[in-house]
């Protein structure tokens, strides 16, 4: 009985396999690649030292997998936030905890990843996002948790009435040049120019940007 050959292009994509399961496996742990030496604030894996503004959030505060390692099913359905959102921003910005995967590696089970639900009302009042999607920069030392009976206060928010007064009349400096440059123009128009102060809303620098768009704008890692 004749032997069956196989097709170069799977012997190629059985190796391809095989290369990414070793990349995964020796792709090191989140416990290894953001572990800390509080003495020096350096992390043993990459040796970088943390920058100085830092130092203080490092001693004080928490990373978002230590305050959940403390609670019951990791704090499924808690509310988060950040203690730079809570100086920034006067409206409420949280995530809201659907699943946790902790790195079991780690010596407290103060390393993982973990997904929620984002909202953030500074882009628009009551913006909240439909779908749940991984929470960035977990390691960073300022993360809060929202006590359980602070939760309603703590969503409540009222929108400020915005301003009616859209436009207001130029300077008399540029009034006189926007007209001259219609005389310029050949313009007749007798309208008085106004100069429109309606607001357009970008999001904040702070935004937590998806990973997808990130992945995108960064390119596929070498």
């Amino acid at each position: 009985m004749a032997r069956k050959k196989v097709r170069p292009r799977l012997i190629a994509e059985l190796a391809r396999r095989v290369r990414a399961l070793r990349e995964q496996r020796e792709r090191p742990r989140d416990s290894q690649r953001y572990s800390l030496d509080y003495e020096t604030l350096t992390r043993p894996h990459s040796g970088r030292r943390l920058p100085v503004r830092a130092w203080a959030d490092v001693r004080r505060e928490s990373r978002l997998l230590q305050l959940l390692g403390r609670l019951p099913f990791f704090g499924l359905g808690r509310l988060v936030t950040r203690k730079s959102w809570l100086w920034r921003h006067d409206e409420p910005c949280y995530w809201r905890l659907t699943r946790v995967r902790p790195d079991y590696t780690a010596q407290n089970l103060d390393h993982g990843k973990a997904w929620g639900i984002l909202t953030f009302k500074v882009i628009s009042p009551g913006k909240t996002e439909g779908e749940a999607r991984e929470i960035e920069q977990t390691m960073y030392h300022d993360w809060r948790l929202v006590p359980r009976h602070e939760e309603e206060a703590f969503t409540a928010f009222k929108p400020v009435p915005e301003d009616t007064l859209r436009s207001v009349p130029y300077p008399p400096l540029l009034r006189a040049m926007i007209l001259a440059e219609r005389q310029k123009n050949g313009d007749t128009s007798t309208e008085e120019p106004m100069l429109n102060l309606g607001r357009i809303r970008i999001d904040p620098w702070d935004y937590p940007v998806k990973l997808e768009a990130k992945r995108k704008t960064r390119g596929t890692p070498v």
